[in-house]
């Protein structure tokens, strides 16, 4: 693929399998709350889960008034409890290493605090010139905020860039924001559609 000199990653669906610990996370918060939990054959709320920022996740799961609630027990909540959750995508950090040695990396999330963690706890830092989470835009993903910051960060036009992610969520941003989405594993259109993260490199390295 011609003209990219720099890749923005989503995290969850496309770094990492990460549905069980989103579901434990909201699920442990819903419990605190006295509510009940969601299962993962309720696709429409775990996809909110897996997706959404959660603020968006609180107030439609359980309505605006109990979102404040919602947000001041997850403060509190430290989220390494849930990392073992996690399942690192196949090829996944390889294909980081080698992407990384020609072209500048970041990844664009609606996770918020829990991201630098998860990159320590998998010794991805390294691999990273900017980490852009809902916490660093006043408008999380579909919104092309993240993407617009992690472009400025990276010193690069939102043109010469390519955004892997695997959601309606995230091909919406890169739309608004005018960059080459390559969607992961078929989730959803895109410019592209990269199936393994080897794929990302083969394409790219030429």
């Amino acid at each position: 693929m011609k003209g990219i000199r720099g890749v923005i990653f989503d995290c969850d669906g496309v770094l990492f399998e990460s549905r069980r610990a989103n579901l434990a996370y909201y699920n442990a918060i819903f419990e605190h709350l006295g509510e009940a939990p969601v299962r993962s054959a309720d696709r429409e709320k775990a996809h909110l889960c897996h997706t959404a920022a959660s603020p968006q996740v609180f107030e439609t799961l359980l309505g605006p008034e109990r979102r404040k609630d919602a947000l001041a027990f997850a403060a509190g909540l430290d989220y390494r409890t849930f990392i073992p959750y996690m399942t690192p995508e196949p090829g996944m950090v390889e294909s980081l290493a080698a992407l990384s040695r020609f072209l500048p990396l970041a990844v664009a999330t609606n996770r918020g605090t829990s991201m630098p963690e998860i990159l320590a706890h998998f010794d991805l830092t390294r691999f990273f010139r900017a980490v852009v989470t809902s916490r660093d835009v006043a408008r999380p993903k579909p919104h092309p905020d993240m993407l617009h910051l992690a472009a400025r960060q990276l010193g690069l036009p939102e043109s010469s860039l390519l955004f892997v992610g695997d959601s309606e969520l995230d091909r919406d941003a890169a739309g608004e924001a005018g960059i080459c989405f390559a969607a992961y594993q078929g989730g959803v259109d895109g410019d592209v559609r990269i199936d393994h993260h080897q794929d990302l490199v083969r394409m790219l390295e030429g």
